[in-house]
This record gives C-alpha cells, sequence and structure tokens, in this order.
C-alpha cells in the first residue's frame, strides 16, 4: 500500500467512528472543490468546522455527536492542506483567498448566519473570516488559535521543523508526544496521524497576525478556548491578549489541554463548553 492510499484508508477509518450519519459532498468554488462532511438535523443552526492544519476534518469524531444534536454541521477538509479537498484552482496566497474559499464555500450550501469555530490553523482561518465578513456569522469560537492574539513559541516552531522539512510518521508521532506528554489513546487517530506524513498537500500559507485595530472592531460574538498546557505558545499571554483586543470575547482555559490534544482527548470539557456557548 502506498503512501496516499494508506493515507486515504487512515482517513475513512476515522471518518467511520462519527457516531452519526454523515453526508459527504464536493462543493465548487474557484479554488478547487471542497469536501464537506454534512451532518445533523436540517433545521439546526449550521455549524462550521475548520480543523487544525495537517489533521484534516475528521479530527471532529469525539466531537461531532454532542454538537450536531442541535445543529446542522458542516466540516470541511481545508483548501491547500491534505485531506479529499482539490485545490486545481486559483492560487492561495494568503488569508484573502482562503476568505475568498469560505466565501464560495458559504454560498454554495447557504451558510449565512453559521457559527464559524476553528481549530489552530483553522481558528486562524475562522478569525480572518469574522474580521472580513461579519455580516455572515451568527458567533465565532476559537479553540487554541495560533497567530491570532500573539506569536507562536520558538521552541514549537524548532520542535515542528525537522517534521516539516522531512515528513515520517516517526517524527510525527515525536512530535505529538512531544507536545501533548503522552501517545494518542485512540488506535485509529494514532494510526491516522502517522499516514499524514505521506499525504499531498498543495499550500503552506504564511499565517500573519491580524491587526490589532481589526480585532478590536470586530463584533461577532466570540469564544476564545485555550488550552491550559499548550506548548505551542504562551497560554497567559495569548488569554490577555485576547481580552485587550477583543473584550467583548468570552475568554476561557481548559487546564489540562494540550494544544494538539484539544479536540480528540478533551471531549467532555470541549464540548460543554461549545455547547453552552452555542447556546
Amino acid at each position: 500500500m502506498d503512501g496516499e492510499t494508506g493515507f486515504q484508508a487512515a482517513y475513512d477509518t476515522v471518518l467511520r467512528q462519527w457516531p452519526v450519519e454523515v453526508e459527504s459532498v464536493d462543493v465548487p468554488s474557484p479554488y478547487g472543490r471542497t469536501r464537506v462532511h454534512i451532518t445533523g438535523p436540517k433545521d439546526g443552526t449550521p455549524l462550521v468546522l475548520l480543523p487544525g492544519g495537517g489533521t484534516t476534518s475528521v479530527v471532529w469524531f469525539a466531537n461531532v455527536g454532542p454538537l450536531a444534536a442541535a445543529h446542522r454541521v458542516y466540516a470541511p477538509d481545508l483548501m491547500g492542506d491534505i485531506g479529499r479537498s482539490v485545490h486545481d484552482g486559483a492560487p492561495l496566497r494568503g488569508a484573502d483567498d482562503l476568505t475568498a474559499w469560505l466565501d464560495a464555500l458559504f454560498d454554495e450550501l447557504r451558510l449565512d448566519g453559521a457559527h464559524l469555530c476553528g481549530h489552530s490553523y483553522g481558528a486562524w482561518i475562522a478569525l480572518n473570516y469574522a474580521l472580513r465578513a461579519p455580516h455572515r456569522l451568527g458567533g465565532l469560537a476559537l479553540l487554541d488559535p495560533t497567530n491570532c492574539f500573539a506569536g507562536m513559541s520558538f521552541g514549537y516552531l524548532g520542535r515542528a521543523l525537522p517534521m516539516l522539512l522531512k515528513p515520517s510518521a516517526e517524527r510525527v508521532a515525536a512530535f505529538h508526544r512531544w507536545e501533548t506528554g503522552r501517545t494518542p489513546e485512540n488506535p485509529a487517530w494514532r494510526a491516522f496521524l502517522g499516514s499524514t506524513a505521506t499525504a499531498r498537500r498543495s499550500k503552506v500559507v504564511a499565517m500573519r497576525r491580524p491587526k490589532p485595530e481589526d480585532l478590536t472592531a470586530c463584533a461577532v460574538p466570540a469564544l476564545v478556548l485555550l488550552a491550559g498546557r499548550s506548548r505551542a505558545h504562551n497560554v497567559r499571554r495569548v488569554a490577555a491578549e485576547a481580552r485587550r483586543l477583543m473584550p467583548g470575547a468570552t475568554v476561557a482555559l481548559l487546564p489540562n489541554a494540550s494544544h494538539h490534544s484539544l479536540p480528540t482527548e478533551q471531549p467532555v470539557e470541549l464540548n460543554d463548553a461549545l455547547t453552552r456557548f452555542l447556546a
């Protein structure tokens, strides 16, 4: 089994762990086709989930059940990243293109008024979208957002660099173990993480921090949920800056979560916090 075939098989294995019935569709955009997994009541408020980089939409396996109880959930694979979205259209040069891609997704799926939730890199995309198209959103949830309110840790970037330059299953596992302090408990997720080393991706977009004045002007109701043990950045600094720059946002901490374990290994705490905010 070659690397890409192994990745696709691992992707399907994790997707089968979703505890809800899922419809998978390909949505056209100027940038290519976006794979979106859809679940939840058709009359529920739309909730769009953007994953962290290198994890794809299947990462929400531990969260989608409770979230889909009252919401129509849309979980896309990020354009330009690994997964089943196909970037064969316009180039991705930065935040403007990623927000234009999301605009096309909102148009095609008629998602005006949706809540938008993102983790890590997905949170950076979600925040930039809220700054550019606040009229389209009902709420914004940022899960341990990177390069939104403060820079990333040099130690984290240094640890990530060998994995990014010469990826392998062993390096992915070692990096995850260093950041979270343990090996993932779920064997399907553990195998999926290893398979991402050989998955195809088209574009890494530079993450430039939003301007402070734009953050202060953001009127979208927001939750900033931070991982207390995150090694991606200085959590206390991120919390302080989020409170200073977006005083209307709710800033909360999950003390036992790390950056990479937040969606998959803190499901009860994360799902409870998101459910309360979305309600």
